[in-house]
């Protein structure tokens, strides 16, 4: 029980630090530390990892209503996660994200774009779907492989 409580306890912190990122870099980035947009983007990324492996979990189980739900969150984050990748947070606080990040800039918002829009894509087929694994491939995990394999160091 008391790992249980440390770990929705844990997920509260991070759920409020989301939704003030949120709030802050959708007025302006120049507002924050750069401390603290690295920090929102570490956990928005986190948070997009944990939502997505309950989508596939819900989506396995046929609970589309509660899928769909956190597929528009996921949604969402792609959108702001463009915002938290400036210039002046290349080179701080070794975060495993590649240069290739700043250097093809157009080219990585453009990928958090397609997430974003096949997130919203995912919501109308995943029901209708044959293959569920193979659409979450298709839609979500694709563009998290895509990133990874592009922007990020291995780990």
């Amino acid at each position: 029980m008391h790992i249980l409580f440390n770990h929705i306890k844990k997920y509260n912190k991070i759920i409020l630090f989301l939704i003030l990122s949120v709030f802050f870099v959708s007025s302006s980035n120049a507002e924050l530390t750069v401390e603290e947009i690295v920090k929102s983007r570490q956990a928005l990324f986190s948070k997009n990892y944990s939502t997505a492996k309950r989508v596939q979990a819900f989506s396995s189980k046929g609970d589309f209503e509660k899928a769909k739900k956190l597929m528009i969150e996921m949604s969402e984050n792609y959108k702001v996660l463009i915002d938290l990748f400036p210039e002046n947070t290349e080179d701080e606080f070794d975060t495993g994200a590649l240069p290739t990040v700043w250097e093809e800039k157009d080219a990585f918002n453009a990928l958090m774009t397609k997430a974003s829009e096949d997130m919203i894509k995912l919501t109308s087929v995943i029901e209708d779907a044959d293959d569920i694994r193979g659409t979450l491939k298709q839609f979500m995990w694709s563009n998290c492989k895509a990133c990874h394999s592009r922007y990020r160091e291995e780990h």
